[in-house]
């Protein structure tokens, strides 16, 4: 496979958004900080975001109809707030703090390095987030997107291959002709199995200063990167 700096056949750059983007496990930490100040918000984070496989799973094994994002979230939240002690939260109360999903904050690199990757290539996310909440957090973060690209579309959550074959699809291109930005090997590797090119992107800290998450380099991936901005000079951007 040549290497995408020369390879004048890439055009499209697809993006994971939910720890390769934003900064999912800070953002939840610092909304559960401001207003529940006596909570772990580290472990509610945490508690959070490792209910997302088992609950996509359900979705793929038929236990339940196709179900977004937003509302998985919420299945898992509902199974949270006794362990938290929030039981006593109002309807209302839940729906906002189920949108914290919608108010992620991007990692401090990610506007600038997508700027600079923009002059060059189309930018679109590749993620298991829904097209609505996709959208609040690029107006939430001024991300710079060219197109919003879900699981939604797709009916179908990464790691199926319908969703990386469907960025071909979309532009009318080939794999060969896009690539997967992403700060997780097995998301890359299942892109990497469907044609596509690969850069991992370094987010040491996505669980957190406590649990530094490892960063080691793998086989496979045409660019390892520290940041959003790394990855532009390595792309000549």
């Amino acid at each position: 496979m040549p290497h995408p700096t020369t390879a004048p056949e890439l055009q499209i750059l697809a993006f994971d958004v939910f720890g390769t983007v934003v900064d999912w496990h800070g953002s939840i930490q610092r909304e559960i900080a401001a207003r529940w100040p006596h909570l772990d918000g580290d472990a509610f984070a945490r508690a959070w975001r490792a209910g997302y496989v088992p609950a996509m799973q359900r979705v793929r094994s038929g236990e339940l109809g196709w179900t977004r994002i937003d509302d998985l979230h919420r299945l898992i939240l509902e199974s949270l707030l006794p362990q938290f002690g929030l039981t006593g939260l109002s309807e209302a109360e839940r729906q906002h703090l189920n949108r914290v999903w919608h108010r992620l904050d991007p990692w401090p690199d990610v506007v600038a390095g997508l700027q600079r990757l923009k002059t060059r290539f189309t930018l679109c996310t590749l993620s298991n987030g829904n097209l609505g909440l996709l959208t609040a957090l690029s107006k939430h973060g001024q991300l710079p997107w060219d197109c919003l690209l879900s699981a939604e579309v797709f009916r179908a959550y990464k790691p199926d291959p319908t969703v990386y074959l469907g960025v071909a699809d979309v532009f009318n291109v080939t794999p060969q002709q896009t690539a997967l930005v992403a700060a997780h090997h097995d998301d890359l590797a299942a892109a990497r199995a469907c044609g596509m090119h690969t850069a991992y992107i370094e987010r040491p800290l996505e669980w957190g200063v406590r649990h530094i998450k490892d960063v080691s380099a793998q086989a496979g991936n045409d660019f390892h990167a520290k940041n959003f901005l790394d990855l532009a000079d390595q792309l000549n951007c």
